[in-house]
């Protein structure tokens, strides 16, 4: 668990500069792809206070917890940090809510053409893999 932990580290990154969706108004034009990134950049220019919250979501909080994590693992933090860290944890599923609604919604617009891109995945497997990590890392007081 120590050294998967420890891969989320170099994996977030990736995951947020990764390409999440591919959009366009209409098929007859080129897809843009969407990043966790790219999408922050164009949301701090439309409504800064959300673009904070999102970025709190979507970046802080899974990768402090994973930090926290990976200290716990290595006995440099105290277990009785484990609920903060778990709180952060269900903090940072809230962004995979709003990428599926934000499917919806742009499916049920009609003129609009999503894909899924492979960075979803990414993203997904690093917020699902972190949180069985901390289940695991529940019960452990003591790391060997």
């Amino acid at each position: 668990m120590r050294y998967l932990n420890l891969a989320l580290l170099v994996l977030f990154p990736i995951a947020w500069f990764a390409p999440l969706l591919r959009a366009a108004l209409l098929p007859i034009f080129g897809l843009d792809e969407i990043s966790v990134v790219t999408g922050l950049q164009s949301l701090w220019e439309t409504d800064a206070a959300l673009a904070l919250l999102v970025t709190f979501l979507a970046v802080f909080a899974p990768y402090v917890k994973t930090i926290g994590l990976a200290l716990l693992h290595w006995n440099l933090l105290s277990p009785r940090t484990l609920p903060a860290l778990e709180i952060l944890g269900k903090l940072a599923m809230a962004d995979i809510f709003l990428i599926a609604l934000y499917v919806v919604i742009a499916k049920g617009g009609g003129m609009v053409t999503i894909e899924i891109a492979w960075g979803v995945y990414l993203f997904t497997g690093c917020i699902v893999t972190s949180i069985v990590i901390a289940l695991r890392s529940k019960p452990a007081a003591h790391w060997p």
